[in-house]
């Protein structure tokens, strides 16, 4: 769990979302693409996978929920947690994301504070649940579900 996958194309989110976790969560390394195109192939073509993905929906290319999809459908990848980090806060579109697999759904608030405080509580969350430590007085976010 020691790796998170960040798909992510907007690099202002991106770039917060290296700045809040390399802050709460300093020993976990940070991989970042900016496009689902080929995610599916490099984690069957690697030993350690990430043990989270942080996932955008709304992407150039192949969508978010096209990732989810193609990542739930080799088993093989079942163990990675796939979180959903996304401003949509459309609940058809939520539903989706539950019934093609993901294992949260996190709306990114726009304030940077708020912002912090959910993505850490959901790593915490997702760490936790694993089994292993997460960062000492965090607690898992009331949005993780």
């Amino acid at each position: 769990m020691g790796r998170i996958l960040v798909i992510e194309d907007s690099q202002e989110d991106a770039e917060a979302i290296e700045r809040a976790l390399t802050r709460s969560h300093p020993l976990l390394r940070l991989d970042f693409r900016d496009r689902g195109e080929d995610v599916v192939d490099r984690l069957m073509a690697v030993d350690d996978a990430p043990g989270i993905i942080l996932l955008d929906l709304n992407m150039p290319g192949m969508s978010g929920h096209a990732v989810l999809r193609a990542i739930r459908g080799q088993a093989a990848l079942n163990g990675i947690r796939v979180v959903v980090f996304t401003t949509s806060t459309a609940p058809a579109e939520e539903d989706a994301c539950y019934a093609a697999g993901a294992d949260s759904y996190v709306y990114k608030p726009l304030n940077f504070d708020l912002f912090r405080t959910v993505l850490t509580g959901a790593v915490d969350y997702w760490l936790r649940s694993d089994g292993r430590p997460s960062a000492p007085g965090s607690a898992p976010s009331p949005n993780v579900k």
